[in-house]
This record gives structure tokens, sequence and C-alpha cells, in this order.
């Protein structure tokens, strides 16, 4: 009986052992790549023709590298995670990361501290996101879409330190927010030129890019990116950089369009130095409780220490414009260093327009502004009336406003809002009207790869595009102007 019993204990154990069959690379500073794992750990990992089926956890070890040069898809098993403690190079012209089966996601990527990790011209979907755990991180030029909380739960791209370069990606439809990094984390990212929308899907209070404390001396940089919310999330917002924890927050935010979320752009805490300039931030009402959100702009503080530098923006359609809160502090225009022409048209709820409401006891500069986009040129009576200040409220500090100013704006600053784009939804033919400055129309998937690009006449243009069903983004370009918009194609 007892030859028996061990004798079912060992057939136990080896059939546990054919299904636990994790590979950890044996850290001799060897480069790995697909092949090379197939050759090692064959229970691990197979290949048919160029795809590759990893069935369980994959470590590579600190000083062992893990490279993919040519391109192929790796499909990744239930729960399976893959963890780098060395390096991660993906330099193939394309290269998929996806799940063996969409409805049962992979755990994601861990980025172990010290680990060297860039990624390029990848496809990232149906996994648990990436944790980012190193500061020498580079994702450019990739698809990141429909991802689900896993290793990664703060964002599919949750940072930890040091200054990550994520450039030029579509990060689309994810269940997290698209970019976050913890309140006791110090990271100073650069964020440029990617296509964000429609992040945070499980509609949690969180924004898309969603940011702790910063380095001191590195500012973090959120530049020339797009983020377009999904109309039918109530909770989710544009920006948010956060200093709750007694850190600092020095801050780039420029050149960006933040649209269709709760709110745009949010800074909250002390010892906080933020420049806001030349954004385009609109349409940020998802919500549609004032008392809760809305706002283009919002600055909160409890204690002093929050400086904002804001300059060149474009807020029109949130529930309130600009709001300070507080003993927050900012600078829309004076005469000395910043030239204001901040544009503020239609914010407002009940009724009621508010282009800035400052909710402080303090006074703020806001010189050379257009405050009335609509009715330019402007009047100080009709920036009086779009000004909630101690003109209204006593407690409340002076804003000045005087001079206001709409002269800089420019024909080209009225194009978007006249041009007329039908039928959109589409299936394919499209009709352009009261196009005034706009010379080439560029067609975009939503993973932000370049379809086609038309040239434009003034006036009216009548156009076919052969296009799938599926959402594109339409970039307008002019030479002064840049205009973007989503086209449903059915």
């Amino acid at each position: 009986m007892k030859q028996k019993l061990l004798f079912i204990l060992f057939v136990i154990g080896n059939v546990v052992g054919l299904f636990a069959q994790a590979y950890i690379t044996p850290d001799t500073g060897l480069t790995y790549t697909l092949d090379d794992l197939v050759t090692a750990s064959p229970a691990t990992i197979s290949v048919s023709g160029t795809t590759y089926t990893l069935t369980d956890d994959l470590t590579i070890s600190a000083s062992d590298v893990f490279s993919m040069d040519t391109e192929a898809t790796l499909e990744i098993g239930a729960d399976v995670r893959i963890t780098i403690f060395g390096s991660m190079t993906v330099t193939a012209p394309s290269f998929t990361f996806t799940a063996i089966d969409s409805n049962a996601p992979y755990e994601g990527f861990r980025f172990e501290e010290f680990s060297v990790i860039d990624i390029q011209n990848a496809t990232i979907e149906y996994g648990g996101g990436l944790r980012v755990l190193t500061e020498t991180f580079t994702i450019n030029n990739c698809i990141i879409r429909n991802n689900v909380s896993g290793v990664s739960t703060g964002a599919v791209i949750s940072l930890s330190r040091g200054m990550a370069q994520i450039t030029n990606n579509s990060i689309t439809f994810n269940d997290t927010p698209a970019i976050s990094s913890g309140a006791t984390n110090m990271v100073s990212a650069y964020i440029f030129n990617n296509y964000i929308e429609g992040n945070n899907q499980e509609n949690s209070n969180r924004p898309q890019i969603n940011i702790g404390t910063t380095l001191a001396t590195e500012p973090l940089q959120i530049i020339q990116n797009t983020i377009i919310g999904d109309r039918n999330l109530n909770m989710v917002g544009g920006i948010a950089v956060s200093n709750f924890v007694g850190g600092a927050i020095n801050a780039i935010i420029d050149d960006n369009t933040i649209t269709d979320n709760r709110y745009g752009l949010t800074i909250l805490g002390n010892n906080a130095l933020a420049y806001i300039r030349n954004n385009v931030i609109e349409d940020n009402d998802t919500q549609g409780i004032p008392l809760q959100g809305g706002s283009g702009i919002s600055l909160n503080t409890s204690s002093a220490g929050l400086e904002v530098i804001a300059s060149g923006n474009e807020i029109r359609r949130n529930l309130w414009g600009i709001t300070v809160i507080g003993e927050a502090s900012i600078n829309l225009g004076d005469n000395v260093d910043n030239t204001g022409q901040n544009v503020f048209d239609n914010n407002g709820n009940g009724g009621v327009t508010y282009a800035l409401y400052n909710n402080t006891s303090h006074p703020i500069m806001a010189m050379h502004n257009c405050w009335d986009e609509t009715n330019a040129p402007n009047t100080l009576a009709d920036a009086e009336a779009v000004i909630v200040h101690a003109n209204d409220d006593v407690s409340l500090g002076l804003v000045t406003f005087d001079p206001v100013n709409c002269a800089f704006l420019s024909v080209d600053d009225f194009a978007f809002d006249m041009l007329k784009l039908y039928p959109n939804p589409s299936n394919g033919n499209l009709n352009l009207e009261n196009n005034t400055s706009y010379q080439f129309m560029r067609v975009y998937s939503i993973e932000g790869k370049l379809i086609t690009t038309k040239a434009l006449q003034f006036g009216s243009t009548e156009m076919h595009l052969n296009l799938k069903t599926g959402i594109y983004v339409l970039e307008f370009e002019g030479v002064n102007s840049k205009a973007i918009r989503k086209l449903v194609v059915e």
C-alpha cells in the first residue's frame, strides 16, 4: 500500500510539473530571441510560422536581454506575466503582443527597477498593462489598446520613477487610465504626441493621464497630445497632476487638445509650478454636475504654493472655464512676462457663463485675453460679465483684466468652428463646406496610423474615402492653423 501511495504521489508530481513550466533565463549575460527561448524552454514557449505562444510566466534575469528585432506575434496565455530584470528591446518594424484568447487576458509586463526597456512599433493588447518600476523606459510609435487591470492597476502604463519617454503612441479604450504614477513617486515623464482616447473604461474617478509628484529639478512634460474622452463615461477626467504627500510639482503642459472628458486639466496641492500654454480645452462636461467638476482648468490647494503661468489656451464649452480654489494662484497675462492671449467661449452652467472663477481671496493678473470669442472684440463690460471675483463678492480676490484683447485672433482661429463636415457618420462619401483656411486633410486610423492625405480647396469639397467601418481621426492643416475631428464610417 505504501509503495502504491508513493507511486501515486510521484505521478501527481510529474503531472503538476507538466503544467508548471515558468522559465527564468540563467543570468549569464546572453541575448535571447524568441527562437532562443523556444529552444531553451519548449514547454513554456512554442512557435508556428511567425506566431509564438507563451503559456507560462517568463522572467529575464538581470544580466540577460530579451530582443525582438523581426516581425512576429507573441500570443500569451491567461494570467501569464513577463518580468524583466535585465533588458527588453523591441526594434522590429512591427510586433504584436496579444492574448491567446482575447477574453482571457494575460497578466501583463513588469519591468523591475534597473531594467532597461525600449519598445518600438509594437501593438500591445488584451493584457494587464505595463508596470514600470525602472527609470530607463522608452515606448514609441506603439498601439496600446483593450488592456485590463492586471500587473498594472493604476494605468495601462504605470510609472514609478525617473523620466520615462512616452512618444508617438496610440493609447485607446483600455479599462484603466492611459498613464499614471503613484502619489509618492517622483516622475518627470516626457509624454509627447500621443493619441489618447476612451481610457478608464472602468469609469473610476481617475483621469486619462494621472501623475503624482515630479522631480524637483526636471519638469514633467505633457506636450502635443490629443486626449479625447468617451462621452459615455461620466467620471473620467483629462489630465491631473497632484501633490498630496509633501513633494513637488514641476510641469510643462503645452499644445495639447483635451476634449470630451469630465474635466480638462487639474493641478492639486502646493509646492507646485506649472506652465500651461497653447492648449485647446473643449467640451469637458460629460458628468454635467457643476459642483463636482467640468472645469477646463482647475487649480486647488489648501496652502500657498501653487503657481501657474497660462497663455495662449483656447477654453470653450466646459461647465467652467478656469476655476481657482483655496490658496491657488494663476497668472493669465500681465505687462511683464506673460502675453496672455487666452481665449474663452461659452463656458458655463445653469444659464450663466463662467470664463474665470476666482474662488480665492488673492488677486489674479489676467490681462490681454479674449473673454467672449463669439462676441469679439470685447469690452471691459463683456469681460466683467464672465469673471467672478471681488466685484461680485467682496471676500474674493480682484481679477485685473484690463486691457481685454481679441485682436490677436485671426480668421484661422474661427476657421474650425466655421467648417462643416457631413454626413458623420458617413459611408465614405464626405462633404466639406465653409473651408476658409485648410489646405490638407490627413486621415488617421484610431490607432494613429496615417491612411491617406487629401488636398482641399477653399469653399466646398466633395470626396470619397475608401475606408472600412470604424472610427477615424481627421487632421486639417493650413498655413497657420490645425484642427482635429473624429469621423465615424458605417
